[in-house]
């Protein structure tokens, strides 16, 4: 997707109930479901969420179009990252984020947003974050052009609530309007359960995923090869990458230099060599690779003086991304989106635009 104008003005402060207004009006006119998700100083036609020669109502009944098949397409080109404490007053309130900021991620050539959509704590008992959030962010996603893959981070405790999370996050739906694909984050270390049994359950589970979700794309966001065998051999001794190689489609190292010492203080180093390992690990010299850099990104000018965490230069966020096409990985993004200073975000419309 191109860059678009950087002059609308988006004001749409009626998301967390843009599902239900949209059903009852379509029902009311029988006709096409319109938002105005945008104005600009000469207002044009308002712009339609669905093709009103598709959505139409018969005998009381919502029909809209059929949500297109997942694929790996999403996966390609930039990306941009979105967790529960970015968009979700349960953590957050209010948050820094909301469904206006997706226009900004269209308008700088983003391709897929990438929402953590589940959690399991007290603050999202239900599993899935806040329906109607989610249901906003979709809608206003679709609105933009932009695909939304739907992530969730496994706790291995046993019992079905990962793979019940991971499956409403793949049925989720809204007028037609679906997660574009799912992806679990497997880092999760804490809790009284030995790595053999840790090991155990992620395969367990990802076979239990694949059989819910069948021949849908599924994504595995992984810490880094180069951090369990070289930096921190203890934190997941025997990760089950062989396992794993048949359950998951496309993978996603999260590959945060920013923490690391030398020589891995380097988005090209750290992300180059997690891809040469983790290809070897799963068997598979072509593995779709999605990198993840980051932490953040920052330009040198006014930069945060006391970041919580450490932050990316805008030198080696280009580092980064040469790294990407030097490993032929598919796509790229930096998390989160949220600690990405303008000049950073730039540079990474740029890149993917060439």
């Amino acid at each position: 997707m191109e860059p678009g104008s950087t002059e609308r003005r988006r004001d749409a402060p009626w998301w967390e109930w843009l599902a239900a207004g949209l059903a009852v009006a379509a029902f009311l006119v029988g006709g096409g479901v319109y938002v105005a998700l945008s104005r600009v100083e000469d207002p044009a036609p308002v712009a339609p969420v669905f093709d009103p020669a598709a959505t139409t109502t018969r005998a009381g009944e919502l029909l809209v179009d059929p949500a297109p098949p997942r694929t790996l397409a999403p996966y390609d080109g930039f990306g941009a990252w979105i967790d529960v404490f970015d968009y979700d007053p349960a953590y957050t309130d209010p948050p820094p984020l909301t469904a206006d900021d997706l226009g900004e991620m269209a308008d700088a050539g983003v391709r897929t947003v990438y929402l953590q959509a589940a959690r399991l704590d007290e603050r999202t008992p239900a599993g899935l974050v806040d329906p109607w959030r989610l249901a906003g962010m979709l809608l206003r996603a679709r609105h933009e052009g932009l695909a939304v893959v739907g992530w969730y981070l496994p706790r291995f405790e046993g019992g079905a609530d990962d793979l019940d999370r991971v499956v409403a996050i793949h049925g989720f739906e809204v007028l037609g309007t679906r997660f574009a694909g799912v992806a679990l984050d497997i880092e999760w270390i804490g809790g009284d359960i030995d790595h053999d049994t840790r090991s155990e359950r992620l395969l367990a589970l990802g076979d239990d995923v694949r059989a819910a979700v069948g021949a849908d794309p599924v994504a595995a966001i992984t810490q880094p090869p180069v951090l369990m065998e070289v930096v921190n051999p203890e934190f997941w001794p025997g990760f089950p990458w062989a396992g794993m190689a048949g359950q998951y489609d496309v993978w996603m190292p999260m590959s945060y230099w920013s923490w690391r010492s030398e020589p891995y203080d380097d988005g090209y180093a750290y992300h180059e060599e997690s891809v040469r390992r983790l290809r070897a690990n799963v068997g598979d010299p072509d593995a779709p690779v999605h990198g993840i850099g980051g932490i953040g990104g920052v330009d040198g000018v006014d930069d945060p003086e006391d970041p919580p965490e450490p932050l990316a230069s805008i030198e080696e966020v280009a580092r980064f991304l040469e790294a990407l096409d030097d490993t032929d990985s598919i796509g790229g993004s930096i998390y989160d989106w949220n600690t990405l200073e303008p000049a950073v975000r730039e540079l990474l419309t740029a890149h993917f635009a060439g």
